[in-house]
């Protein structure tokens, strides 16, 4: 992904990680990509790709910020730079405050598939986005919503779930789907303070497997077939036999490389630091820097890294230890190295095993949608029968259901 002005943002969100990746540079700096070095990273990326599609993320910090021309002269290069028969696919990932009729109409023009951060509910979205005065954000990011549906540009909506959020999964997840989403991400929000410990808008490993229980639940029981969550999705195709795309998903990782608005090159947006600077393509070709033995051995890194309990988990195809950052815990006999969200994760796939196995049925044979809807909210009825306040909560956590899933009962 190309970050064309580095971290800076219009906004101040309080879980931001990246933000601080300014302290790598001196000040003055301009935060800005040249078109000298927009054009090498361009030629370079096409060169390096294997086509005949390829595809470019832009990220930021915010990346609108860049401003418009930044983007139009962008889609010039890559016309200029496209083998004959090769096409380009464009991806933004924005705040949405920037996002007025001419943005729209131009990302509508050029194709552009947009990611729209949105923390579902307006509380706890002004409650860690806002502006750096202060100032809230949700009206306008949910008219940007609107205003990018309305010229046909459907956007991928990219919630984090922080502690506030994973209080309300439902209010959550339908917001997002009246909103008009169809493609939702749930980015869980893991940072550590400077004692090591998780900071308070850090989900728990407990309320992140019951928020995604939750979701689950709705999301099979009434939106399969119009809705995708990208972790459903990325967890059929671990159920199917297949290897999942998500790169915290996968068994290795390394490939989502991060190309600073400078031209330096990084392992991973989450390790934009001096250890892991790969070197710059004002030197290296992008191509190259690729296939450094640092780069791969990043990548390979996540399995042979992964502590005992995880290569006898049964649920090791389907999580493969996570992301690097996450992987601070420690399992129950003292191993270092455990996904600090394996307990929520585990809790997940428990839970959504049945279900998923039924998913990769219902995909082979063909059978519609519907059908395994009504099936799924027929068997959640029944699960909570006779379930009273008191009784231990059908999730399977042991709880009693009125401290566990009781607000989540159909």
């Amino acid at each position: 992904m190309a970050k064309p002005v580095g971290p800076i943002c219009n906004l101040a969100c309080t879980y931001c990680y990246y933000l601080e990746t300014r302290s790598l540079y001196q000040r003055p700096h301009q935060f800005r990509m040249t078109d000298i070095l927009l054009e090498r990273y361009i030629r370079q990326y096409i060169e390096a790709s294997p086509g005949p599609l390829v595809h470019f993320v832009w990220h930021g910090g915010e990346p609108t910020l860049a401003g418009l021309d930044f983007y139009r002269r962008a889609v010039q290069l890559q016309r200029r730079h496209l083998p004959e028969g090769w096409t380009c696919w464009n991806n933004l990932q924005t705040n949405g405050t920037l996002l007025d009729d001419d943005w729209c109409a131009f990302l509508a023009e050029e194709r552009f598939e947009v990611g729209l951060s949105i923390d579902g509910t307006e509380r706890p979205h002004d409650t860690f986005r806002r502006y750096r005065n202060g100032r809230r954000t949700y009206a306008q990011v949910a008219a940007a919503v609107d205003r990018l549906r309305r010229r046909g540009v459907h956007p991928d909506l990219l919630c984090t779930v922080t502690a506030m959020v994973a209080e309300d999964p439902l209010g959550t997840y339908r917001r997002l789907r009246d909103l008009g989403g169809t493609f939702l991400q749930f980015l869980p929000i893991v940072r550590r303070g400077a004692d090591g410990r998780p900071t308070p808008e850090s989900v728990s490993p407990e309320a992140y497997g019951r928020f995604l229980c939750a979701v689950f639940d709705e999301w099979v029981g009434h939106d399969l077939g119009t809705v995708v969550v990208q972790l459903f999705g990325e967890a059929v195709r671990a159920w199917a036999g297949q290897v999942p795309g998500l790169c915290v998903m996968a068994p290795t990782c390394g490939r989502v490389l991060v190309l600073e608005h400078d031209g330096a090159v990084y392992s991973c947006d989450h390790f934009v630091d001096l250890a892991h600077r790969l070197g710059n393509v004002a030197t290296v070709h992008l191509g190259a820097l690729v296939d450094t033995p640092a780069q791969i051995q990043f990548g390979t890194d996540k399995h042979d890294r992964l502590p005992a309990q995880c290569r006898v988990c049964p649920w090791l195809a389907a999580c493969n230890g996570g992301c690097p950052k996450d992987r601070f815990g420690v399992t129950a006999d003292g191993e270092p190295g455990l996904n600090y969200l394996c307990d929520g994760l585990r809790r997940f796939f428990a839970y959504a095993d049945p279900v998923l196995r039924r998913l990769v049925d219902v995909a082979r044979s063909g059978a519609r949608p519907t059908e395994l809807m009504a099936e799924v909210r027929a068997h959640t009825r029944a699960r909570w029968r006779g379930i009273g306040r008191n009784d231990p909560c059908p999730c399977g956590t042991g709880r009693k259901a009125k401290r566990c899933c009781w607000s989540l009962r159909p």
